[in-house]
């Protein structure tokens, strides 16, 4: 006998007073979920109050979606949301991105460099909240296709079709977005840029 999960029974309630426009359940479900989305946002903002708006547009959007988010089919129910959420928050944050740096991606180098050894780097050394920093000090085209490539698992042809650039321009900046991050190991004298020195 299958023992019933609770966490499940509750999510399962509450999208359905979401899916009701239940105003009690919709305020539930943003406070459930808020920091999580924000610090999506975040990554790729980096911006307190842009982040914030694109938050709360990425919330419209998941209650206007909802309808088509089959809670039924998914065993685990809460990560599967998480994860729903987290795809609409990258492409809101993305649309927020393109409409506050439309020029972002104009520059593009004619010979995208081969990309570097996938067998590791000294950046798998960091921890996610270090790597987060350093991410943080990237120009905001290395930023967003770094997040979109490394952090959340898009292709070069996925993130190309994202921003509106060529499959090019996206290895391009993501290249220059590694080199950008080693410099700023060096910089900081950190133990990682020692992986870089062998």
């Amino acid at each position: 006998m299958v023992t019933p999960n609770p966490e499940h029974a509750l999510l399962t309630q509450l999208l359905a007073g979401c899916r009701q426009q239940d105003r009690a359940s919709q305020r539930q479900l943003y406070l459930r979920h808020y920091a999580y989305a924000l610090s999506i946002c975040l990554r790729y903002l980096h911006d307190q109050d842009a982040s914030q708006e694109a938050v709360n547009d990425g919330f419209l959007k998941v209650f206007q979606e909802l309808p088509r988010f089959d809670a039924e089919r998914f065993p685990d129910l809460a990560g599967s949301l998480r994860g729903w959420v987290r795809r609409i928050m990258v492409r809101t944050a993305i649309d927020h991105f393109r409409a506050r740096n439309r020029h972002a991606f104009q520059v593009e180098l004619e010979a995208v460099p081969a990309p570097p050894d996938s067998s590791g780097s000294p950046l798998d050394t960091l921890s996610f909240e270090e790597l987060l920093r350093l991410i943080g000090h990237l120009p905001p085209a290395y930023r967003t296709v770094f997040n979109l490539f490394v952090i959340d698992g898009y292709s070069h042809e996925e993130i190309a079709d994202q921003l509106g650039i060529s499959v090019g321009a996206s290895k391009s900046n993501l290249f220059k977005a590694r080199a950008q991050l080693k410099l700023l190991l060096k910089h900081q004298q950190h133990h990682a840029y020692a992986g870089y020195v062998r």
